[in-house]
């Protein structure tokens, strides 16, 4: 799917603004036993087609709403991840 240039912006904007990490970083912290919430932020029809181990599902549409009662320790860093990125990280911004 080809993006508008005004989403383009808004998350160019909202990369600025959070810390970014890749699949590498959080597989090195998986494995080192690290304590933090992994999250999924993609639609349910995505989710069902497959997930990370151990990831639990908010969707951007929700993860406002939801995201205390999911995730109650607030001191636990959270990584969100998404399809390419994109809603990820307009929803770490917006946390």
């Amino acid at each position: 799917m080809k993006h508008s240039p005004a989403f383009l912006k808004l998350v160019e904007e909202s990369k600025t603004r959070i810390r970014e990490t890749d699949i590498a970083e959080v597989k090195r912290r998986l494995d080192a036993g690290d304590k933090f919430y992994l999250v999924d932020v993609r639609e349910e029809s995505e989710w069902a087609r497959g997930r990370l181990p151990g990831a639990l599902h908010l969707s951007k549409g929700v993860i406002e709403r939801d995201i205390e009662k999911a995730i109650p320790d607030k001191s636990r860093p959270i990584v969100l991840y998404c399809g390419g990125g994109f809603r990820s990280a307009l929803v770490a911004d917006n946390l």
